[in-house]
């Protein structure tokens, strides 16, 4: 039996797996001191202030938290004024500071699992944080220089966190969100994320794989389809929350051997009150019969290994699991 990590990598080259990967089961996820000096408020919580200065909230029954964009509550008030408004906290700490975080890194069987630092939001996320999403898609197109500024300036940023991370945590890889679009589009035309986003994620990406940490696993649970090639020239080895809106086989089909796809079950779809183990296992099945054995995870598309309702994610797994037996025994 392979391990988990071996089954992943067979997955991912098209090869012998002998089961589908189960969702997150091969990659362990870990934090980083950047995010104990960062607010993030907790499920049903108060909402907090983070580092950036963005004013974030996690509603009751909601999946993630959201950033509070009240005009009071607004980071970058004019994004022609931009560098009056944002500050980029601190992005490199002590040895002091990373040694219990390496502690927990040091008990992970490499084996076993791969070890990828969680980093979120992304660039493209952290533009609407700090200016309201509704303003910032405005400003892509009314003031593109200041926005091409800002974006260099948040990618440096990033860039000096991965160097940390890859200095001190030598990681396999890196587990990233950025949310690039709704359930039916994406956020902003393929010519502009060409354009915008592609640069600085080349060299973010570009920056891990530079040191060490090959496996790029990017969260983004949405319609993309038409940003695929993107993803695969920034150097995206895992695509993570691709939704049913996205033509998944056909997608498998034409890009399967540069990019693997996670996701093909929409968390709305399994993840609510009054859930039942049925509806998990027929979407379980549906989407491994739709999808096949490579370049394929099951998963549900929530970007980490959780539920917004309680036993969801554990019996979706378990039901892949059961599924699995069933389809590799053929």
């Amino acid at each position: 039996m392979l391990t988990k990590k071996q089954n992943l990598i067979e997955t991912m080259k098209g090869g012998n797996p002998d089961r589908f990967v189960n969702q997150y089961e091969a990659f362990q996820i870990v934090f980083h001191p950047f995010m104990s000096t960062s607010a993030m408020p907790n499920p049903g919580g108060p909402n907090v202030v983070n580092a950036w200065g963005v004013t974030l909230s996690w509603p009751e029954g909601m999946p993630g938290q959201f950033p509070v964009h009240t005009p009071d509550k607004i980071v970058i008030k004019d994004i022609t004024h931009w560098k009056d408004y944002v500050k980029k906290p601190r992005a490199t700490f002590s040895d002091a500071e990373w040694e219990p975080f390496l502690k927990v890194v040091e008990e992970i069987d490499r084996d076993e699992y791969f070890v990828l630092p969680f980093v979120a939001p992304g660039i493209f996320e952290m533009t609407h944080f700090l200016g309201e999403i509704q303003n910032t898609l405005m400003n892509f197109y009314e003031e593109p220089e200041c926005m091409m500024d800002l974006i260099k300036y948040l990618t440096e940023w990033e860039l000096e966190l991965a160097e940390d991370i890859c200095k001190h945590m030598k990681p396999d890889g890196v587990f990233h969100h950025d949310d690039w679009g709704s359930q039916a589009s994406t956020f902003i035309s393929p010519a502009m994320f060409e354009e915008f986003l592609l640069p600085a994620y080349k060299q973010i990406y570009g920056c891990y794989k530079e040191n060490g940490a090959e496996l790029i696993v990017h969260h983004s649970d949405s319609y993309a389809a038409t940003l695929v090639p993107y993803m695969i020239d920034m150097g995206i080895n895992i695509w993570q929350g691709v939704m049913t809106t996205n033509n998944i086989p056909d997608l498998i089909k034409k890009y399967g051997k540069q990019l693997t796809f996670m996701g093909g079950i929409d968390s709305a779809k399994i993840d609510y009150e009054g859930w039942t183990r049925e509806a998990i296992a027929k979407e379980v099945k549906r989407a491994c019969d739709e999808n096949g054995k490579n370049y394929f995870i099951p998963s549900a598309s929530q970007g980490l290994a959780m539920s917004t309702f309680p036993g969801v994610y554990e019996t979706t797994s378990e039901e892949i699991e059961k599924y699995s037996k069933i389809c590799f025994s053929k």
